[in-house]
């Protein structure tokens, strides 16, 4: 694949495989302008990948907040609207989700972040948390990525997760 291509299909590997050219002509090759600043330059083209990936893992995080309130609280009137938002996320992660970044991913690291803003949401309300969610991410990043979401899967995945884990617990 060429270099354009990677662009255009894969912004987080092109970005590091642009960085990592421009560190390795840096370090091979003498008689470069003293005002070309590589390494710098490497950094910033770094970021654009490091930037897609954070807006990624935002939007998955904003999914995840959702279906977790969906679970916890099942008023069919917001349900649907976290059914409306989570949907609204999914299609903006699915136009900006590449292959490294969808691979990159840490869902139980995004599934602990959403457990504690789920958490903090419902309490404005004086609502809780549904008991016995996993520690761990019930789901992987595919469904939560794919076109269009199914923010009833996702929602049942979880309440299985927690009757999964409250017959395991004594």
């Amino acid at each position: 694949m060429s270099d354009v291509a990677d662009y255009d299909a894969d912004i987080l590997l092109w970005s590091e495989r642009q960085a990592a050219i421009l560190r390795d002509l840096k370090a091979r090759v003498r008689g470069l302008p003293n005002e070309l600043d590589l390494e710098n330059v490497a950094e910033e083209i770094e970021s654009v990948g490091r930037s897609e990936l954070a807006a990624v893992e935002s939007l998955v995080l904003q999914i995840l907040i959702h279906a977790i309130k969906a679970t916890s609280n099942t008023r069919p009137d917001l349900v649907a609207k976290w059914g409306t938002e989570a949907s609204a996320f999914n299609l903006a992660a699915s136009r900006r989700v590449t292959p490294a970044i969808a691979g990159r991913l840490d869902m139980d690291d995004l599934w602990q972040d959403a457990l504690r803003q789920a958490a903090l949401e419902l309490s404005r309300f004086d609502e809780r948390l549904i008991e016995g969610l996993p520690a761990a991410a019930p789901v992987d990043a595919a469904p939560l990525l794919a076109k269009p979401l199914d923010f009833g899967s996702l929602v049942g995945r979880i309440v299985r997760a927690v009757s999964v884990q409250d017959r395991a617990e004594p």
